[in-house]
């Protein structure tokens, strides 16, 4: 498809169409039995839909055919969710590695294969590395823990990036950027973290969960951050269910005409609350600080103003989380008088930030005091701001110390470390054709 481009534009218009339309009816992939309320229901879902794959739930307890085929295959249910694959096998409750390997969601290669560079993470900066890395000719693999576009993807809407006057979804903007990089030739590991790296003078090996290895001449490191947590006694136990760090399909149709909280005062929550309020009853918007201006884009909060359905609780925390299997309500605190008040939701929002994806990292290259990459002073003769303190190694996006916590400022980075990746294996090649002198 790098060749032969008006046979590849039409391959990839018809693939596009046929997958949306896929996802659409929720027709032509797998079946998903379990139970909505369920963590590993809810997480075989997301992983599914966030990585396109045409998938359909099935709720095991109020649907009677589900139900007959889970007694017919003689099926426990502490077995679920079970999921039915096109070919009629059946997996039960596998781990997404498992998943997106058996539905080919994961491109496998052979372990001594050498690329020219391995992008760690998925995300805006990493997506558009791969697209300039394999668009340049360099053999370029992905390596994503868990689906294409990081938190942007999880996005509901972004509507201040540059050519999309109408806005574009987190989840469509990095299926567009996957497949552009796939059609230059990039290769993509789903659902495989990289959980070491030891580096040789000229090439670098990256560990993989479950030990394959990975071995590169260059590395970017794109992990951008994992979602921060709220402190609240019993918070882990209703984390998937009723607890969420995005506001995409999956999510918002679990809280149709009820009440729902937003926390956080970023884009991020603004965003959430002002899609949830469409079909949400009341969106109760909880933010720490004391005013919204500080922390979020004006478009956002003008209109979260003038929203009668989000009530805005500024200088305010959750500090508990009420119900038993299932969560049933939330109380918030005003910090300013102690004064506390309790809500009646079952889905909360929690956008509060995000911390750097580098445990991985520290025994390997420096990192600030808050766990972000080291750039830009590398001693390795390499004029780079994207340079870390290990020759060959670059980080570009939100894991990087310094950079700018916006999409496009992602995708640009991206773009421009593949110019410093082929300036360093341009002097890879000349010390490996220097003349030896005795």
């Amino acid at each position: 498809m790098r060749t032969e481009l008006d046979i590849a534009d039409v391959i990839v218009r018809a693939w596009i169409e046929r997958r949306a339309t896929l996802m659409q009816r929720s027709h032509g992939g797998v079946i998903v039995i379990g139970h909505s309320h369920d963590a590993e229901t809810m997480r075989m879902h997301q992983f599914l839909v966030r990585n396109g794959y045409p998938n359909k739930l099935i709720e095991a307890e109020s649907n009677p055919t589900a139900q007959l085929l889970l007694d017919g295959l003689n099926l426990d249910p502490s077995e679920m969710p079970v999921v039915f694959l096109p070919d009629q096998r059946v997996l039960k409750n596998p781990s997404n590695t498992v998943l997106a390997d058996e539905l080919g969601i994961s491109k496998v290669f052979e372990t001594e294969e050498i690329f020219d560079v391995a992008i760690v993470g998925a995300g805006p900066s990493g997506l558009a590395a791969a697209v300039y890395a394999a668009s340049e000719g360099l053999a370029t693999v992905v390596l994503e823990g868990t689906a294409p576009g990081g938190q942007a993807g999880t996005s509901s809407k972004i509507e201040n990036y540059l050519g999309f006057p109408t806005g574009i979804t987190g989840q469509e903007l990095a299926s567009r950027a996957e497949i552009q990089a796939q059609r230059f030739g990039a290769r993509l590991e789903v659902a495989r973290n990289v959980v070491g790296l030891s580096s040789s003078s000229k090439l670098h090996r990256l560990c993989l969960a479950g030990g394959r290895m990975v071995t590169s001449r260059t590395v970017v490191i794109a992990t951008g951050a994992r979602y921060r947590k709220l402190l609240v006694p019993g918070y882990e136990r209703y984390e998937l269910t009723n607890i969420h760090y995005a506001a995409t399909p999956i999510e918002t149709t679990r809280c149709l005409g009820q009440d729902v909280v937003v926390v956080g005062g970023g884009n991020s929550a603004g965003q959430a609350a002002l899609h949830l309020a469409k079909d949400a009853g009341c969106t109760h918007l909880v933010v720490r600080g004391v005013t919204l201006e500080a922390t979020m884009s004006d478009y956002l909060v003008q209109r979260i103003i003038c929203s009668p359905k989000i009530k805005l609780h500024l200088h305010s925390e959750i500090d508990a989380v009420l119900g038993d299997d299932r969560l049933h309500a939330v109380q918030v605190r005003d910090r300013a008088s102690g004064a506390r008040s309790a809500f009646n939701v079952t889905n909360i929002f929690v956008m509060i930030g995000a911390d750097p994806n580098t445990s991985w990292l520290k025994e390997h290259l420096d990192l600030d005091h808050n766990g972000f990459v080291e750039t830009g002073r590398a001693e390795w003769e390499m004029q780079s701001r994207f340079a870390t303190s290990r020759p060959g190694i670059f980080a570009i996006g939100d894991v990087r110390a310094g950079s700018v916590k916006r999409v496009a400022s992602a995708v640009g980075e991206g773009s421009v470390v593949i110019s410093d990746v082929h300036h360093y294996l341009e002097k890879l090649k000349v010390f490996d054709c220097a003349p030896i002198h005795e």
